[in-house]
């Protein structure tokens, strides 16, 4: 697990302007460097080669390159807007977070301050002989990254913005944050019983500083807290959850906020008000849930996705039918629980994590694909084949919460569907389904 301000340099680092930024001074110190290494070049190579010519290519690289740029944006733009439409807002951020585009915009742009500040250096004088061959050089090296980029550029617009692509950008992030709690099925803590549940009754509650959604949990920073106060930090909260200031994110039981709750203590002293503090502050909350450490909030996009999909305005039920087998293969590991032999050991032993609620995963993705698709039956079909598939590999929690889902579907498909056949296909499905769980 990584802890909270790395996470932040790493949201940082994904914000385009930071990499455009990043290449941009490259350029230009790429520029300006170029006198710094002109003494190691022989005074006769600047004749031979040719140097003089920097100019126009410099020339053509900034007039080149702003054009490309600006062309480049409106394309990114228009992709950010064709996600929106077509498939869901939410899954705008991971288009937007896309790794090459943003070094595509970083290379040109780099590419154009570069250019740039390498014509206003040679225009004052700055540069001798040598060091504009230095700067011909550097040039044409840059014409080398430009061209590999184009190329890069042009086989990445082909998807960029797609319904298909997008789709599995979603996919992937969900399969990642669901690798990433196979192997730390409590976030590095140990699980929460009912017999520590029962134990928050007696706790000292966190509060959350503000309203929005758990978007992950510092989990070294709260076992280094309960270290301090001595104490067992029960997760109330787990990233995805909508919080509020009146409703405990975390509860922290010692023996010594059970003696101030019982009038025996005195107030807590500003050494546990400060770990109280660190608890708090390890809970990142913000105005929208993130892939990273929620599963579920993945399984919930794909679910819009696929409602999207078969409304009246899109009436595509190729797509649903697409999330629907997408879905199967992100559950499949989840509901086989079979044992992770890479999963990590508990380091965070004074931290008790409730685990994700099976039913409440399955309800995220299915339910409302069966209700928006009601009227659909190669939708309803496809669904109910897809929650046997999971039925067939799960345990047994997993058969139960597939029947659940099951019949919901069911009683959703049969009042809206006129057509005796087809009734009694799904009724099939679900029957298998049904043997499973509870077998004749």
């Amino acid at each position: 697990m990584i802890s909270l301000w790395h996470r932040r340099l790493e949201k940082i680092a994904q914000l385009m302007w930071v990499r455009a930024a990043l290449f941009a001074v490259v350029g230009v110190a790429a520029a300006l460097l170029a006198v710094q290494l002109a003494p190691f070049v022989p005074e006769d190579l600047p004749a031979k080669i040719g140097s003089d010519a920097v100019h126009q290519i410099l020339n053509i690289l900034a007039s080149s390159m702003l054009a490309v740029t600006t062309f480049s944006l409106s394309v990114m733009v228009a992709s950010y807007t064709s996600a929106t439409n077509n498939v869901s807002p939410r899954a705008t951020r991971l288009v937007r977070e896309d790794p090459t585009t943003q070094n595509v915009l970083a290379v040109f742009l780099g590419s154009f301050l570069f250019s740039l500040v390498g014509i206003i250096a040679l225009n004052t004088g700055y540069y001798s002989d040598r060091g504009r061959f230095v700067l011909f050089v550097v040039s044409i090296g840059v014409i080398g990254i430009i061209v590999f980029t184009m190329l890069r550029w042009i086989d990445h617009l082909t998807r960029l913005g797609r319904v298909g692509e997008t789709i599995a950008r979603v996919e992937n992030a969900t399969r990642e944050a669901i690798a990433v709690r196979r192997k730390n099925p409590f976030l590095g803590g140990r699980r929460l019983d009912d017999e520590h549940r029962i134990a928050m009754k007696r706790g000292e509650p966190i509060l959350p500083a503000r309203i929005g959604y758990i978007a992950y949990i510092d989990m070294e920073s709260i076992q280094s807290a309960a270290e301090e106060l001595d104490a067992k930090v029960l997760v109330c909260a787990l990233p995805g959850t909508f919080a509020h200031t009146s409703r405990p994110i975390a509860i922290v039981v010692s023996e010594s906020f059970e003696a101030q709750e019982k009038g025996i203590a005195s107030e807590p002293d500003a050494e546990e008000n400060g770990a109280c503090e660190k608890i708090q502050n390890a809970f990142e909350v913000t105005d929208e849930r993130s892939f990273s450490q929620d599963p579920r909030f993945g399984l919930a996009v794909l679910a819009e996705i696929a409602s999207r999909a078969v409304s009246p305005a899109i009436n595509d039920a190729g797509t649903a039918i697409d999330v629907l087998g997408r879905a199967v293969r992100l559950l499949a590991p989840w509901v086989k629980r079979e044992p992770d032999h890479d999963a990590d050991a508990v380091s965070c032993p004074r931290v008790l994590v409730p685990e994700l609620n099976i039913d409440e995963m399955f309800g995220d993705l299915f339910s409302p694909i069966a209700r928006d698709g009601a009227k659909i039956f190669e939708v309803q079909i496809r669904l109910l084949k897809s929650l046997l598939a999971l039925a067939e590999l799960g345990d047994e929690s997993a058969r139960g919460a597939a029947l659940r889902c099951a019949r919901q579907a069911l009683e959703r498909s049969e009042p809206a569907m006129d057509l005796a056949h087809e009734k009694a296909q799904l009724r099939a499905v679900f029957e298998e389904i049904r043997q499973l769980v509870t077998p004749q």
